[in-house]
């Protein structure tokens, strides 16, 4: 998986936003908890998904998916509710397995320092440590990780035999098949095996749509380096490209209509309403006005949304960290959403502060592709109630 989903927190309002993080935690903490510190760094975007489909279909009484973690500085250095359970797990053996494939892959391409037969060797250890590492969680949870490791093997296989000519779906279907595991093994841990199928056929279609975004975002840099690039390589046009990617979308929404959720809502956010967003955000091109041309890192300092942006004063806090500390904060911080679309404190001085996409700006909602994307931007909860969009807001 690639992390194509990666929704900010003014599209997600804050009840999802905070299930959405309470996943990603989760995951986080299943890989230190089954692996050490270091397993950490798997942690990706779309893993989290696998998370997010078990617990949609389980029942929710009982406290069973959720538990309360410690402070981390991931989280501003707060405690929080994070997912707990065999969803996490799965989700983490899925992301070990394919951090090793991904791993070794980079290995055997020679890519930067792997070049250099020391380095490549200390990272193919790590590589192979993470894949048995993944087969045992797996093997804990009832998922043969075997089919994702055969899934990896084949693709190179495929990748070498492939040219000029060659279906692009041909090259993806290592990883549809990959991801329909790991989907449909979420209906059997949450008890509902009549969900296999359709979350199976969803499973296949966003492993295809993640081979081709990942494709197309890198194409132009492959073609800089040389590497192998599926799309440059079949010699398949941006615009094929586009049309195979809508069509995943739309298939996945097909699908997930089959299957029977508990509450299904960040579910369908993240499935339904981000992955045409991911798209257009792998293609330049951008469908609502709360998009980064409306507002964000781009807009013009001062605007609302933008860089600059005023803030309420507050009254200075002394409670200040020291420089260390509030680097270590501050690099925390970094590595999620919380410095670009989030409310946090400042790593030193603890003021509040908010990210340049943290305010919403809903003018061109008309632009969205349907009400509820335009009552989630708006944050509105409620406002879908009688909208015929299927998309489980009312």
């Amino acid at each position: 998986m690639f992390g194509i989903v990666r929704p900010c927190s003014h599209r997600l309002g804050e009840r999802l936003k905070s299930e959405w993080m309470a996943h990603l935690c989760g995951l986080c903490l299943a890989l230190r908890a089954d692996h050490g510190q270091f397993a950490r760094v798997v942690t990706n975007y779309d893993g989290l998904l696998v998370s997010v489909l078990t617990e949609a279909q389980g029942e929710r009484e009982g406290g069973r998916w959720r538990r309360t973690a410690g402070p981390c500085p991931l989280r501003g250095m707060r405690t929080a509710s994070v997912a707990q359970g065999e969803g996490a797990r799965l989700a983490a053996a899925v992301s070990l397995v394919l951090a090793s494939a991904k791993v070794r892959d980079h290995v055997a391409d020679g890519d930067g320092l792997l070049a250099r037969r020391p380095v490549a060797l200390a990272a193919r250890r790590v590589a192979d440590g993470w894949g048995r590492a993944g087969a045992r969680t797996g093997s804990a949870v009832g998922f043969d990780t075997a089919v994702l490791v055969d899934a990896v093997d084949r693709q190179l296989g495929i990748e070498a035999l492939a040219g000029p000519g060659t279906p692009i779906l041909t090259v993806t279907e290592p990883t549809e098949t990959a991801t329909a595991a790991a989907f449909a093994h979420t209906a059997v841990l949450a008890g509902r095996p009549g969900n296999a199928e359709p979350l199976a056929e969803a499973g296949r279609l966003f492993g295809r749509l993640a081979h081709l975004l990942d494709a197309v975002q890198d194409k132009e840099a492959d073609a800089a380096s040389g590497a192998w690039n599926p799309l440059t390589a079949t010699g398949t046009p941006l615009t094929e490209a586009r049309r195979l990617a809508d069509d995943a979308v739309h298939g996945i929404r097909l699908a997930l209509r089959e299957v029977e959720f508990t509450e299904g809502r960040l579910a369908h956010r993240l499935l339904v309403h981000e992955l045409p967003a991911s798209v257009d955000r792998a293609f330049g091109t951008s469908s609502c006005g709360h998009r980064p041309e409306a507002a964000g890192p781009y807009a013009p300092p001062g605007t609302p949304g933008g860089p600059g942006a005023p803030m309420p004063p507050e009254p200075p806090r002394r409670d200040r960290r020291g420089l260390l500390a509030g680097c270590a904060v501050w690099l925390g911080l970094a590595c999620t959403c919380r410095l670009c679309c989030g409310e946090y404190e400042d790593p030193w001085s603890r003021e509040h502060r908010q990210g340049p996409c943290a305010n919403c700006d809903c003018s061109g909602c008309g632009d969205c592709f349907n009400c509820c994307e335009c009552c989630n931007c708006c944050g509105e909860d409620g406002c879908c109630d009688g909208c015929d969009c299927d998309c489980g807001c009312g």
